[in-house]
């Protein structure tokens, strides 16, 4: 009975949502900063590619119209502090490894710069510029606009402080809108093609966001992380899980971020990078960095063979309960991804 109940809450969920979507119309608009992509009229997201050593999303925006990532580094506003102002490569949505190949894109030249004019750290900060590598847009591949839906894919290559490169990803954002709510599918591949390349174990890696500093558990404002398990704020870091859902005020409302890790996607279900300050990751490469007792998690791709990650963002009213998370993330776990 209750395994019925579930399945009928999930497919009335996804007829809500296909009929809610047929409405929709998106547009999609390109420059030489990257793409806009508008629903109604409405702005959704920004893809940028030429602003940092790898692309982001930023502003995203949330079914009410309310951003739904920090503004920090991009834009100093006054609703957040200095304190809140935090971890200069924290850019809206993005993915970036602290070590792949022995290069860094995970952090920027923006976060170390700084620690070179103090005379005792000013070694390590220049160490660390060293190993910044980039993750360097090459070409979309595909920008369409559907019914229900509308696609960037894209191809980026990982490369070295010199430009060389050390890895292929071949890279597929979705973007859909469901009447009270909104997603970004975001699907990786990652192709061995110049040798073979290594994932280090480093909890500085995933896919994140950076939610709004009302959000963030630690503003104390009402901001809440609980995932599939029950695991609630703090306690969350570090935990496997199926999903994790970050929710709390933004701008008057009670808004949040379900993040689904899908079962295809490299060592599901994921561990989870997300802090109370408000840094929302999905990174299953980290193993022992979490847990001393645990085994090194370093991976290698061999040449030719590829890694594979798929994950799923919704943005939603309410907290995770209101907005059914357990249901959205059933549904999306019987896509084939």
């Amino acid at each position: 009975m209750k395994n019925n109940t579930l399945r009928s809450i999930v497919l009335c969920l996804a007829a809500a949502s296909a009929a809610n979507a047929a409405d929709s119309k998106f547009t999609l608009k390109e420059d030489a900063h990257g793409v806009s992509v508008s629903v109604d009229g409405k702005p959704f997201a920004n893809y940028v590619i030429d602003q940092t050593n790898k692309p982001y999303l930023w502003p995203v925006y949330g079914p009410t119209g309310k951003a739904m990532t920090r503004a920090f580094p991009m834009e100093e506003v006054p609703t957040e502090t200095k304190v809140q102002r935090d971890h200069y490569h924290h850019r809206g949505m993005n993915f970036g490894h602290e070590s792949i190949g022995g290069w860094d894109t995970w952090s920027e030249r923006g976060t170390h710069e700084p620690g070179l004019k103090n005379a005792k750290s000013g070694g390590s900060a220049q160490t660390r510029l060293d190993l910044l590598g980039s993750i360097r847009h090459v070409k979309f591949t595909e920008l369409k606009t559907d019914a229900d839906k509308a696609t960037i894919a894209e191809i980026c290559e990982y490369v070295d402080s010199s430009g060389k490169r050390i890895l292929t990803e071949e890279r597929r954002l979705t973007f859909r809108s469901s009447g009270d709510s909104r997603s970004i599918d975001f699907d990786q591949d990652f192709l061995a093609t110049d040798g073979e390349v290594k994932f280090e174990d480093k909890k500085d890696a995933g896919l994140s966001i950076r939610v709004p500093a009302s959000m963030a558990v630690d503003s104390k404002e009402g901001g809440k992380i609980v995932n599939s398990e029950g695991i609630t704020d703090k306690d969350a870091w570090s935990k496997p899980a199926k999903w994790c859902d970050y929710s709390g005020p933004v701008e008057g409302e009670n808004l949040g971020i379900a993040f689904l890790n899908h079962p295809s996607s490299f060592r599901y279900p994921t561990r989870w990078h997300v802090r109370s300050y408000g840094l929302f990751t999905a990174n299953p490469f980290a193993s022992k960095q979490y847990d001393k007792e645990l085994p090194d998690g370093a991976t290698v791709v061999m040449a030719g063979e590829k890694l594979k990650l798929r994950h799923r963002f919704v943005f939603h009213k309410g907290d995770a309960q209101a907005a059914g998370v357990p249901a959205l993330f059933e549904a999306y776990s019987k896509e084939t991804r």
